[in-house]
């Protein structure tokens, strides 16, 4: 009886084994629930706000160029952040489509890839480089050094326009700034996307920090179609010249300029002046003595136009119709001076329209740093478009055109030879052939063809026996001229 006194009841040994075995897995929940909230908190980090101020930290893409210091500041902001907005708030500001403004430009700042991060160090005194002030420090991510203030006329504006370097940290704040050369642009033009696609592209193929050995022009494809509506697309071979005119034409217009007056780095690089002399004729089918009277009239005097260009079109002379003796059809040759000739000032050619008719001449008055020649090599008639294969021949180097440019304008320009840098091929068919690309490298000094994703060297003797359509020249300065000289 003593022994079994001392021995429990079974169900309350039964009801102790259960509540330790709830405690055991309750504390077991607990510890796991602590083990995920924080891969719960860093997968809810997507949605999290994230303002101007700490866009280049906590986005991926810039968290390696911020200093050391920035990055507590911004992990205690965002926590902050992540207790005052609650799950559901961000999800009804979602759904109402209320983004913050501020965080939508922080995210699409094109300037970010410049940031150099082997130059940047932030244990220098928080003092400007030019006027050792400790007001207003900024500092320039791309070079490391420091500026004062952020307006039109401050150290660090005249800074980034002048060396093209947007993307600032202030010193005192922590917030990061970039500017966009203070060009503005009306509400809702999406020409601007353009630029900023191929100013994309263009830093992305010239960048020495490049982990990647090429890059996919897919986003500046898309903003050409979407930018010319159409006009040009992926799917569909377009004309080479048509889509030159155009695309300088539209990058010009989107970063601010006009036919006059304002200009941009396009037409700084491209854009020339001629003197346009046109004179009007009388209808061949009047009788002599009435056109001479006519004549002697204000109207069929001739006028001279100042205009410019951004590329010179060079006509080619008429290809044969007939086969010769052989019964095979002869490729004509033509020398590239023979068709320059047209801007000589002194060589009249007739233009025909529908009710007149007009003899005009053409004088370069301002040769740019680089000059675009365009072979015309298609024309088009009511039936179909034809296309003239007459091989053009031309020098690789030294093509001096001072003879072309009037007495007046001689002496200002000191420097009229130009030297071959590219030369886009035609091939084929008006409306099936494909494009080569014949490109100097400048560096070793030598040629490579490109069509596609094909790369080859070649000689440039082979240059001048194809079908050149568009050519690149470029001005010689002093020092190259020298350097060719010896």
């Amino acid at each position: 009886m003593s022994g079994r006194s001392k021995r429990e009841p079974r169900g309350s040994t039964r009801g102790k084994r259960e509540s330790e075995s709830r405690g055991s897995s309750g504390r077991v929940k607990r510890e796991r629930d602590r083990e995920r909230e924080p891969e719960a908190a860093s997968s809810r980090g997507s949605p999290v706000r994230v303002k101007r101020e700490d866009f280049a930290v906590a986005e991926p893409a810039s968290a390696r160029e911020a200093p050391a210091s920035v990055v507590p500041f911004v992990r205690v902001k965002r926590e902050r952040e992540v207790d005052e907005d609650s799950e559901p708030e961000r999800e009804v500001r979602a759904k109402n489509g209320r983004v913050d403004s501020e965080d939508r430009r922080s995210r699409h700042c094109p300037y970010l890839d410049t940031i150099n991060r082997s130059v940047l160090d932030f244990d220098f005194e928080k003092l400007c480089s030019i006027s050792l002030s400790h007001i207003n420090a900024y500092a320039c991510l791309v070079c490391g050094k420091y500026f004062q203030g952020r307006g039109l006329k401050s150290h660090a504006y005249i800074h980034s326009v002048q060396f093209s370097h947007h993307v600032f940290l202030n010193l005192h704040t922590l917030k990061f700034y970039y500017n966009y050369k203070n060009i503005k642009r009306p509400p809702g033009d999406i020409m601007f996307l353009l630029v900023q696609r191929f100013g994309e592209l263009m830093r992305k193929l010239w960048n020495p920090r490049n982990f990647k050995a090429h890059v996919s022009p897919h986003e500046m494809l898309q903003a050409v179609v979407l930018c010319s509506k159409k006009t040009f697309q992926i799917t569909k071979q377009g004309d080479g010249v048509d889509f030159l005119s155009w695309f300088l034409n539209a990058l010009h217009s989107a970063l601010g300029g006009t036919k006059k007056k304002k200009k941009t780095i396009v037409t700084d690089v491209f854009q020339g002046s001629m003197r346009i002399f046109t004179k009007k004729l009388p209808h061949p089918d009047l009788p002599a003595e009435e056109k001479e009277q006519l004549l002697h009239n204000d109207e069929y005097q001739e006028t001279m136009v100042e205009s410019t260009f951004m590329y010179l079109t060079l006509d080619l002379p008429t290809a044969p119709l007939y086969k010769d003796e052989k019964e095979q059809l002869i490729i004509p040759q033509v020398p590239l001076f023979n068709i320059l000739a047209k801007f000589n000032g002194i060589t009249e050619k007739e233009y025909k329209t529908y009710k007149e008719n007009f003899l005009k001449r053409f004088q370069l008055t301002k040769l740019p740093p680089y000059l675009i020649f365009c072979i015309k090599r298609f024309t088009k008639n009511n039936f179909f478009v034809e296309k003239n294969p007459t091989i053009v021949n031309f020098p690789i180097t030294n093509v001096d055109l001072r003879e072309y440019l009037s007495e007046e304008v001689q002496a200002v320009h000191k420097n009229t030879t130009y030297d071959l840098i590219a030369n886009i091929v035609h091939d084929g068919k008006p409306s099936e052939g494909s494009y080569r690309i014949h490109v100097l490298h400048h560096g070793t000094g030598k040629w490579y063809e490109l069509q596609d994703l094909q790369v080859t060297d070649i000689l440039p003797q082979m240059i001048t026996l194809s079908e050149a359509y568009i050519q690149i020249w470029k001005r010689r300065d002093n020092d190259e001229t020298n350097q060719q000289g010896a």
